[in-house]
């Protein structure tokens, strides 16, 4: 049985590593133009060339996102970029221009092409139209149902699908934005969004200037804006039985360690699934897991039922912090037991850390002794990528990371 492909973001080169020993199975990124998200830092041509290298080493792929809506001063430059992307052997490209496709098709006939969310496909006979351009994968609409997406695979067997199962949900149809543009001049189909729908508005009569009042459908406040974010974890084995081809977390802003945590959750519920052992309390205790980076309440989107006042957030947008990452795990000396971490957020002797790798499970400890990189004792180590390190038996998977429970 062919396994669901799980698709992991990666803003930067050390990020598209992490979701790769974390368990993805392909990466998505940006090259300097024509990706949805000018906010991360995104790839060189030399990284990319780095990422498809490491990559392809591990027998994993990686995707590059084009799915801007182009304008005309967009596309000057672009055949020379996408045959720079060919050249270095990447294994997809992600549109949702027709005009760009058709470019990609006039350089290329055999490059692999997904269309984006950004196209909007919410129906079999779009999927069977751009099968027939060409295109190899379909990532469908948001808006779908779990039920829409079995009609679609049963109507179209041979179809390749994916789907955004976790992260930020757009309240414009599959991203679409009009209103970042409008309000700041910032145009989110071409990878600039400011995140509009998250502010707070209130509603002004043009004839009583200055006299504001909320948008209330209730006591709590308007639904309108501001959606829950997107948690498929619970409900990962409808999803595969649906006949999605791939799983997409969302988040090529986000860090490093969100995308670890993250991927890492999904990676175990995928592989339980196929081993007969993924369970409601598997389900639960993955989704403790995933609660354990920044992340806002969170809501199954379309796939159940058309969100409503419960898949919105009222009060605030503003993010949940239990605990903080404050370690990366850069070696292990078995032979002293000795753990040496580049800091990433304060970290003090005494404090009860959790340290967890690629693998199920995680340690705890207290960190009774902590050393600089001398091994002169120390009691916090606060500096920006300070090393430090401490003394622990049990043996760390490499790549692990340090977290702690929030001070906040």
């Amino acid at each position: 049985m062919k396994k669901v492909e799980l698709l992991a973001p990666a803003g930067d080169l050390d990020k598209l590593k992490t979701a790769i020993d974390y368990g993805a199975d392909a990466v998505y990124m940006a090259g300097p133009d024509y990706g949805l998200r000018t906010a991360s830092k995104n790839f060189t041509l030399d990284d990319m060339k780095e990422a498809v290298k490491y990559a392809h080493s591990r027998d994993k792929k990686i995707y590059i996102t084009m799915n801007i809506l182009a304008h005309n001063d967009d596309l000057e430059g672009i055949e020379d970029y996408i045959q720079s992307l060919i050249d270095i052997n990447v294994d997809a490209l992600i549109v949702s221009d027709p005009g760009i496709y058709s470019i990609i098709r006039s350089i290329n006939q055999d490059i692999e092409v997904h269309m984006s969310t950004q196209a909007s496909v919410t129906n079999f006979r779009t999927v069977k139209y751009w099968m027939d351009q060409g295109i190899k994968r379909i990532v469908l609409a948001r808006e779908l149902s779990l039920k829409e997406i079995q009609d679609i695979k049963k109507n179209i067997p041979d179809s390749e699908l994916e789907c955004f199962v976790h992260g930020a949900m757009c309240m414009s149809y599959s991203g679409r934005c009009l209103l970042s543009n409008y309000m700041t001049g910032r145009d989110a189909n071409r990878g600039d969004c400011a995140q509009a729908c998250r502010w707070k508005y209130r509603l002004v009569e043009e004839k009583r200037p200055g006299e504001y009042f909320p948008i209330e459908e209730d006591e709590k406040g308007t639904f309108i804006f501001n959606s829950k974010d997107l948690c498929m974890i619970e409900h990962l084995d409808k999803l595969i039985e649906a006949g999605i081809d791939s799983l997409k977390i969302e988040g090529r802003v986000k860090s490093q360690y969100y995308v670890a945590t993250v991927v890492r959750s999904y990676r175990i519920a995928i592989d339980k699934y196929y081993n007969n052992e993924f369970d409601e309390q598997t389900a639960k205790r993955l989704l403790e897991e995933i609660k354990k980076v920044s992340y806002r309440d969170f809501t199954t989107g379309f796939f159940e039922k058309k969100p409503d006042e419960n898949d919105q957030l009222y009060e605030s947008s503003s993010y949940i912090r239990k605990y903080d990452f404050v370690g990366l795990l850069l070696d292990y000396d078995e032979e002293n037991n000795i753990a040496t971490f580049e800091q990433r957020n304060r970290v003090f002797k005494g404090d009860e850390v959790e340290i967890f790798g690629p693998e199920d499970g995680f340690i705890t400890t207290k960190i009774e002794k902590m050393y600089d990189e001398k091994m002169n004792e120390i009691e916090v180590a606060n500096k920006a990528q300070q090393i430090f390190k401490i003394k622990i038996d049990q043996k760390l998977q490499p790549n692990s990371m340090m977290r702690k429970k929030s001070d906040n």
